[in-house]
């Protein structure tokens, strides 16, 4: 476990020190989503987005993982931070989609990962997770390929949707 908090504590004092450097804007989310880690999890939580121009993109978020594992309900609370990049300079298009690459941890895995996002709204990425020890869930053993698709809704949208 306290590798866990470490790997946290220098991942986000790496994204915070890289912020300090200039001015960046923050933009608050909601995210939904679906993840497979050897079994399927249903995901509800928020994300930081912060960005100076829209070629790299910093996400930091927390999340829940919800599911059943050997018939039993499990929730997971979850960690990930996200670089999204796209180096098309002056072509509007082209910055509909990024490509992404990050790092999601939870109690039981911590699982680097790459994939593409639409216009950052709509994840898909995969990777692999690495158990953390002998760490199980309800004796299922939380290890290999790990898929996300995931939903990012600005609260912004939320808040006019219902002006």
């Amino acid at each position: 476990m306290m590798n866990f908090r470490s790997a946290v504590v220098v991942l986000c004092m790496f994204f915070l020190s890289t912020m300090t450097k200039a001015q960046y804007t923050m933009h608050k989310m909601v995210t939904v989503g679906y993840t497979y880690q050897n079994q399927s999890f249903g995901e509800l939580g928020g994300k930081l987005l912060f960005l100076k121009n829209d070629d790299v993109i910093y996400r930091l978020g927390a999340s829940a993982l919800m599911g059943s594992a050997n018939s039993k309900f499990a929730v997971m609370p979850k960690l990930q931070a996200e670089v999204l990049l796209n180096f098309e300079k002056n072509v509007d298009f082209y910055h509909s989609y990024y490509f992404l690459m990050g790092a999601e941890g939870t109690n039981k895995y911590i699982a680097p990962k790459i994939g593409v996002t639409l216009f950052g709204l709509l994840d898909l990425t995969g990777g692999y997770a690495f158990p953390i020890g002998d760490a199980r869930l309800n004796g299922k053993e939380m290890k290999g390929l790990n898929v996300n698709l995931t939903l990012n809704i600005p609260t912004v949208f939320i808040h006019d949707m219902f002006k």
